[in-house]
């Protein structure tokens, strides 16, 4: 039987030293295209929307299933 740490560092290279990540980080960084304001703030708006048609939507969900357990579980109102 192998020991499986020493098959993957034998097939790994060998790690990035902090200083070169941080190079590459901020090599990457330089390479996006970053959103104007006025896009900025159309996604603000459309993620908004979104975000409140779907808490609306699972809130009505809720009320309802909440509603019809309440019914099957207390007979009906009978």
């Amino acid at each position: 039987m192998t020991d499986s740490r020493a098959d993957r560092r034998e097939t790994t290279e060998e790690r990035t030293s902090p200083v070169t990540f941080y190079r590459q980080v901020v090599a990457e960084l330089r390479k996006v295209v970053w959103p104007t304001q006025e896009q900025l703030v159309t996604y603000f708006i459309v993620t908004l929307v979104f975000v409140t048609f779907f808490m609306l939507l699972v809130s009505a969900l809720d009320l309802g299933f909440n509603r019809l357990v309440f019914e099957v579980f207390t007979g009906g109102g009978q």
